[in-house]
């Protein structure tokens, strides 16, 4: 009889463990992104997110590339926690004046028009985060290049660190290969994560303060190709001529292909960051086989986004909805 009993208890407490287990598995994977995290609570998400994005590109095409550069700069820096859009305020400095940043991110104001919309549809429902992650999807997406199901569900954070997007951890377009492999590698993100990523700047411009060393100084550059962007990029500092732009892909400026690697071939990139890509070191093949293989490039690209936007989300209780994403809620 004893023996009975204690075989049940023993049976209960397993029981019991079970589902301890079983309820703590279901509370960290609901921590975890999902594809359909809003499918209930904001059925219009999408919808309304890719019309402002739309009509943002048909205005700008510039936009687009815009709005995937936020989503990467704030995943970089403290997780995908929509920090980046706060604003400075007399008693707070944001990471918008650091240096990867200043006077280079852009499209806040398309954030604004999406989250406004957004929050017509289901107030309080949507992160800032999110809203990032999304909106740098459909620009890939209305560009021509791939379309993938976001990850959803982060939350914004309420503070910034500007201490934190100047360490470094934004690779500058300076970097030589290893500390690219290296500051994508401290983010969970592999060398071909990397490169595939990088081709990112088949969209986009650059400041001639950005890329002027390159053109004068690089020897891994074709000539006329560096002759063209001294054209408009004069050698002295100063401005005007500092904010001069130029396309980062010199060939389709506003479609999302795999030009930027067949101009990496040609010693045509704009960066130096960009030229370390193809240039007798580790990556050649990979910039090789992006160059002539449009899918691999796709798949691998959209592979790397997902990842990076599992970077360190805040979730559950963590955070917050912001209401307006310039700033923390009160």
């Amino acid at each position: 009889m004893a023996a009975h009993s204690t075989s049940h208890s023993a049976s209960s407490s397993l029981l019991i463990v079970l589902l301890a287990v079983l309820v703590i598995f279901t509370w960290s994977s609901s921590a975890k992104l999902s594809t359909n995290f809003y499918s209930k609570s904001c059925p219009k998400v999408f919808s309304t997110v890719q019309s402002v994005v739309h009509s943002a590109i048909s205005k700008q095409p510039r936009q687009g590339a815009s709005l995937l550069r936020l989503h990467f700069h704030d995943c970089f820096v403290n997780g995908c926690d929509g920090s980046i859009l706060l604003d400075d305020t007399p008693t707070f400095t944001g990471e918008k004046t650091a240096g990867p940043n200043n006077r280079s991110i852009r499209a806040f104001e398309v954030v604004d028009e999406i989250k406004s919309k957004v929050e017509k549809e289901c107030p309080g429902v949507v992160s800032c985060a999110d809203i990032l992650a999304i909106a740098a999807r459909d620009s890939v997406k209305i560009l021509g290049g791939p379309k993938w199901d976001v990850k959803l569900g982060r939350r914004d954070s309420k503070t910034a660190s500007l201490s934190a997007a100047n360490s470094g951890v934004i690779p500058p377009p300076t970097s030589t290969l290893s500390n690219l492999i290296n500051r994508f590698k401290a983010k969970g993100l592999s060398t071909k994560d990397m490169v595939a990523l990088s081709g990112a700047h088949t969209i986009g411009q650059a400041r001639c303060t950005i890329f002027r060393d390159r053109i004068y100084k690089d020897k891994n550059i074709d000539s006329s190709f560096a002759k063209t962007r001294q054209n408009k990029c004069p050698k002295t500092t100063g401005l005007p001529g500092d904010n001069k732009i130029a396309p980062l892909d010199l060939q389709t400026p506003t479609a999302f292909d795999n030009y930027y690697y067949k101009n990496l071939i040609k010693q045509k990139g704009l960066l130096r960051s960009d030229q370390q890509l193809f240039n007798g070191g580790s990556t050649d093949s990979l910039v090789k086989k992006y160059s002539e293989d449009t899918e691999t490039f796709y798949s691998d690209f959209v592979n790397a986004m997902i990842k990076m936007g599992d970077i360190q989300p805040l979730s559950g209780s963590s955070g917050e909805i912001r209401k307006n994403c310039r700033k923390v809620n009160n």
